[in-house]
């Protein structure tokens, strides 16, 4: 079992561009399945999550492609924003 602790060191990197998007700040959870749903990384200025989610980048759990020991890789490709539905075509 993997603790949240462990996610938020890795950093997060998008296969689509080797573009490093940030560590992870969140996770939701469905609290039914118990399963993780989406990725949270706090946007840019972010003070301890204060001032909204506008600006964080929320990846769908189907969209990471490799969690590795050091990274997490996502495909998070251009015009997604996260709070769509799948970004794969």
């Amino acid at each position: 079992m993997a603790r949240i602790s462990e996610f938020q060191v890795k950093e997060v990197v998008n296969v689509e561009n080797g573009k490093l998007l940030g560590h992870i700040g969140d996770l939701d959870v469905n609290m039914t399945t118990g399963k993780i749903e989406h990725i949270v990384i706090p946007g840019a200025g972010k003070m301890l999550g204060l001032f909204g989610r506008e600006n964080d980048v929320v990846i769908p759990w189907r969209n990471i492609v490799r969690v590795g020991d050091d990274v997490i890789l996502v495909r998070f490709g251009d015009g997604f924003t996260g709070n769509e539905g799948n970004s794969e075509s």
